[in-house]
């Protein structure tokens, strides 16, 4: 496929009043481990190569701190941050040495919604990646609502070269590798956080962890199902301090020959909302949730 100017999906930063017990959820119950510790944050890794890809960050409420991208090159940092400045955006910290425990040079820029993104090359990884039942690899991919998703997706696709996979009647799919998305967009009144998704090793992985949530006291919210655009099964829950996070398997692959589908190829029908048809609509809870994080300001 065409190359866009990012190769994967990093990592996120999270905002959270209680590191301990942020801690012990994403590890005890989410199942990540603990790569390494600041004086106010704790960098979480899964079984894949990236050094991490959760930080936690002690702060007075929860909100989206960073989405962090892997470039394409060195070079390619500086175009981003060209890009970004010429579609409207801002550069938050140029380009320099990494202030995270991966290392690497590091940039990062906001959008006019005050999205901020973070872009990394020559990050520290772990060797080869492993593949262990029940627990989550690597970041999928992560939602984001818009108020403006035509705006939001032209600056995504302008800054970062990602392509449209799909669009539905209330989503833009976007992607940078041969994954059918590492981020969406979700049409929405507001710039909030939607959910972020952890790859699982197969779908057993997903339903055993659905189990294993419940039985820590966090429901699924949404799911077991299997989306239409994407093709991946997916448990969705709320964590403690109010985040819609997925775990998925089974993504879709893609390459450009893939035909982009539009609204009238994503048509269920009545009393469906994915594949299978067998997991009920999403849960109040989910849906408060989906609204309730938004982007910490830079």
């Amino acid at each position: 496929m065409t190359e866009s100017r990012v190769t994967d999906l990093r990592s996120v930063a999270l905002n959270l009043p209680d590191l301990k017990q942020a801690e012990d959820f994403y590890t005890r119950v989410w199942q990540l481990d603990v790569v390494a510790r600041g004086p106010e944050a704790i960098y979480l890794r899964g079984t894949g190569r990236d050094h991490h890809i959760l930080s936690l960050h002690r702060a007075e409420k929860p909100s989206l701190r960073s989405v962090t991208f892997r470039a394409r090159s060195a070079e390619t940092l500086k175009s981003i941050a060209a890009s970004a400045v010429e579609a409207g955006g801002r550069v938050v910290s140029p380009l320099a040495p990494s202030d995270d425990p991966a290392g690497g040079q590091a940039l990062t820029i906001a959008d006019k919604d005050g999205r901020v993104l973070r872009f990394v090359h020559g990050d520290a990884t772990h060797g080869e990646a492993r593949v262990v039942r029940d627990r989550p690899g690597r970041l999928s991919h992560i939602v984001l609502n818009s108020h403006n998703t035509a705006e939001a997706q032209a600056f995504l696709e302008r800054v970062m070269g990602l392509k449209l996979s799909d669009r539905t009647r209330i989503m833009a799919f976007l992607r940078c590798n041969s994954d059918h998305h590492c981020l969406a967009l979700h049409d929405s009144d507001g710039n909030t956080l939607n959910h972020i998704a952890f790859e699982m090793p197969d779908l057993d992985s997903v339903m055993r962890g659905g189990g294993r949530l419940s039985e820590a006291g966090f429901p699924i919210v949404w799911g077991p199902g299997r989306h239409g655009p994407g093709n991946n099964a997916f448990n969705y829950f709320v964590d403690p301090f109010g985040f819609a996070i997925e775990y998925t398997a089974e993504v879709q692959k893609v390459d450009d020959s893939y035909k982009v589908g539009g609204p009238d190829d994503w048509k269920w029908p009545p009393g469906r909302i994915d594949h299978w048809g067998i997991s009920a609509p999403p849960a109040p809870r989910l849906k408060e949730a989906q609204r309730a994080i938004f982007f910490a300001p830079v």
